[in-house]
């Protein structure tokens, strides 16, 4: 197989882009050995430095991983949701910053899928889950914790929230809506929220999981929801106010 030398994404990106195309289409399959470099510098017609290159982006994605010894070489890996989160998150952060997304937008986006994950929650929550809610509330409420780490812990608390529903796609696709979108809120409302009124909210979030009350749970997003578009009407207005006043 050949490929283009002019192409402005490179020779490797090329390779890596090809071999890919063919562990997704089911070409290649879990678990099956990649030819060597030399049989893949042979294929593409380039040298084995550049098709190194391209295995070390496919190792970077999780597509393949490397084995030494007599039966070592390149297979083709069998990726896990929790491996391909960190890449969700980074996508769903590039994406938001880089496109300046409205606070709105990203409010709407993320309480909508989270709210699609709590009646799940209510009925599949384990014990270990609903302690790290537990967890993170109790975390809330201490007094010297710093605001990077009281944003930190309102991650983990949804986080738990979201996987609590037992379903590896809804958490995969809400790593970047969590895990992106939370962080890009607190940037904005964390210098006018109310610690303790978060934390009652998380309470009774918490509490209606608990108990089993799908509509209690979703009730208790939509409070959340509320009073985040609230701070951040709140610090927007007053940041807006602040600039026609200079």
């Amino acid at each position: 197989m050949k490929i283009d030398p002019d192409h402005p994404s490179g020779l490797s990106a090329q390779i890596a882009d090809a071999i890919r195309d063919a562990i997704v289409s089911g070409r290649l399959i879990v678990d099956e050995r990649l030819p060597s470099e030399a049989e893949l510098a042979e294929q593409f017609d380039v040298s084995r430095p550049t098709v190194r290159e391209a295995l070390k982006r496919l190792a970077a994605q999780s597509l393949i991983r490397t084995q030494r010894g007599a039966t070592g070489g390149a297979f083709v890996n069998r990726l896990s949701y929790q491996d391909a989160y960190p890449q969700a998150i980074t996508t769903a952060t590039l994406l938001l910053s880089m496109n300046d997304v409205a606070f709105e937008t990203a409010c709407e986006a993320r309480f909508a899928l989270e709210r699609a994950c709590a009646p799940l929650a209510v009925e599949r929550r384990t014990p270990d889950q609903l302690a790290t809610m537990r967890a993170e509330i109790f975390r809330q409420g201490q007094p010297g914790l710093t605001d990077e780490a009281f944003c930190a812990s309102d991650v983990a608390f949804h986080r738990a929230l979201v996987d609590a529903a037992g379903n590896p796609v809804l958490s995969y696709a809400l790593a970047g809506a969590v895990e992106a979108m939370q962080p890009l809120m607190n940037m904005i409302t964390f210098t006018a929220r109310s610690r303790e009124r978060i934390g009652a909210l998380h309470t009774a979030l918490a509490d209606a999981v608990e108990a089993g009350d799908a509509p209690g749970a979703l009730a208790e997003l939509d409070a959340i929801e509320t009073y985040t578009k609230e701070l951040a009407r709140a610090v927007l207005d007053a940041r807006a106010q602040a600039r026609q006043e200079r």
